[in-house]
């Protein structure tokens, strides 16, 4: 009998947490030869998410649960799952109803069949708006030119890893995650299956455009040095051209000698530099935040409350 922690990060999932959970629960009843538990890590939710969590836990034995002190992220909240799990195998998933429970048994599945990881991805972006589409295809198209690792473009969270994988990605210790980056950096045999994109089943999405795109910048600066040779680069180039500027502004004056050079053509030059020099320093600057944030070592998440007891 192998045992399996399904993972779930909660943060305000109050309306859909139980529709949720009876889902999970009606898979995984057909599903013979393993043990399940719920570790659901509630992401410091102010809707009362944390009181449904105790009510499940009072009723199913099974359900486990960590209320962090505030609201640290999604990316602690998952390592604060994997941290606290003792099964062969973990299964993380998100509570908002997008990722179907029904594939859970071919899951388990592929992992008998040898792989390390069952890993899942998107093939169609249905529902979502059109300008978030293109940024995340985007996005993808980057960070796979520019990153040492792979991440497949429209990879979900949801995934599910043998236990030696899951102590991989817990050894990484670093406070600054980006767990897609991280699940393909500690490497592993991980098998891909694809769905399309299913909606929420209730509440609404906590992550904004900005959020995104602060999360998109995150992974790109922990697994890419492309930004700092992009920064160098431009200054090379740069430089070449205003070599090159300086010698035909010489030839011209030689050649007319009361030549006057444009006030326009000045303008944009300096300009042009200036924004260059301000790139070169918020791409210094994110690099260094990151230093600065690793150099703390602060804990990645503060629980308040849990029912999981210590081994």
């Amino acid at each position: 009998m192998k045992t399996v922690d399904i993972i779930v990060p909660c943060y305000n999932e109050k309306p859909g947490l139980e529709l949720f959970y009876n889902s999970v629960c009606a898979v995984i009843k057909g599903i013979e030869g393993y043990e399940f538990t719920f570790i659901f890590v509630d992401d410091g939710s102010r809707d009362g998410t944390f009181a449904v969590l105790q009510e499940m836990a009072a009723k199913d034995p099974r359900v486990k649960y960590i209320l962090f002190s505030r609201n640290f992220g999604k990316e602690a909240a998952m390592f604060a799952g994997l941290s606290h799990s003792s099964g062969d195998i973990a299964v993380l998933m998100d509570a908002d109803g997008q990722d179907p429970p029904a594939m859970i048994p071919q899951m388990l599945a592929e992992l008998e069949n040898g792989y390390d990881v069952c890993a899942t991805r998107r093939v169609t972006r249905k529902g979502e708006p059109a300008v978030r589409s293109a940024f995340a295809r985007t996005f993808y198209r980057l960070i796979n030119r520019a990153a040492d690792v792979e991440i497949v473009d429209g990879a979900r969270d949801f995934r599910a890893m043998k236990d030696y994988v899951v102590r991989a990605v817990v050894s990484l210790g670093e406070v600054e995650r980006f767990s897609k980056g991280l699940f393909s950096w500690v490497g592993f045999t991980t098998k891909w299956l694809e769905y399309e994109n299913i909606e929420r089943a209730a509440g609404e999405t906590k992550w904004s455009f900005a959020k995104l795109f602060g999360y998109a910048i995150g992974g790109m600066v922990s697994f890419s040095a492309w930004p700092l040779r992009f920064a160098s680069y431009s200054g090379a180039a740069i430089s070449v051209f205003s070599l090159g500027f300086f010698v035909y502004s010489l030839i011209k004056n030689i050649i007319h000698k009361n030549d006057v050079p444009g006030y326009a053509s000045t303008m944009v030059m300096l300009t042009f530099l200036g924004g260059i020099i301000l790139l070169a320093l918020g791409i210094l600057g994110e690099y260094v935040a990151r230093i600065y944030m690793e150099s703390k070592r602060r804990p990645i998440y503060v629980a308040k409350s849990t029912n999981i007891e210590d081994e």
